[in-house]
């Protein structure tokens, strides 16, 4: 395989699997023909699938997202390694849904990964001040005005920590889309990894 100038990984949301967004890359692959595309499981089993944290009980425990760091950079980390990306974090976006969307922003708000783009579907940013460094990195919220599972006033809030935090933030709401990704979505979030991961 040719090496490629850019990596995206794919973060999937509860109850899910890596393989599940992989129709997603297939249909960005010509568009960003110099990306290579992973998509992995989160460690955690789940009856329907896997989970990036337990959502047991009360389902946005900050403790949950804490707990779940060290096994998320791990596995991120081994794919940086062995894309060949160790020493070019700036070539690597990371593209969340839904619980994938929460431990990718908590990722990049706290600093602990400086990568060059994030684009978060469905998603919140768990409570915690932001990394001075974290304005390093670009970030696309989009949300659906229509959806119960978290409401799109998470992504509104998110927006305005990271923009308070110095970081550039665009956010873009979808009508009349759920807990999910649409196909209007996916274009907004190609444009948006089409100018930033260059």
């Amino acid at each position: 395989m040719a090496t490629a100038n850019n990596l995206v990984i794919f973060l999937h949301g509860i109850g899910a699997s890596g393989a599940q967004l992989l129709p997603l890359a297939s249909s960005w692959r010509a568009h960003l023909p110099d990306t290579h595309f992973v998509a992995p499981d989160a460690p955690i089993p789940h009856r329907y699938g896997h989970q990036w944290f337990s959502t047991e009980g009360n389902p946005l425990d900050p403790a949950r997202i804490l707990a779940a760091r060290q096994a998320f950079d791990g596995i991120i980390e081994g794919i940086v390694r062995r894309e060949g990306f160790a020493n070019s974090h700036g070539k690597v976006a990371l593209v969340g849904v839904s619980q994938g969307a929460i431990v990718a922003l908590d990722a990049v708000a706290s600093g602990r990964w400086q990568v060059g783009a994030i684009v978060a579907f469905s998603g919140l940013l768990p409570p915690q001040q932001i990394s001075p460094v974290s304005k390093n990195t670009p970030v696309l919220l989009v949300h659906g005005e229509a959806d119960t599972t978290i409401p799109p006033i998470a992504s509104t809030l998110a927006a305005s920590q990271l923009k308070a935090a110095g970081c550039k933030v665009e956010l873009s709401f979808e009508r009349g889309t759920g807990h999910t990704i649409s196909g209007a979505g996916t274009q907004v979030a190609l444009s948006f990894l089409k100018k930033t991961l260059t």
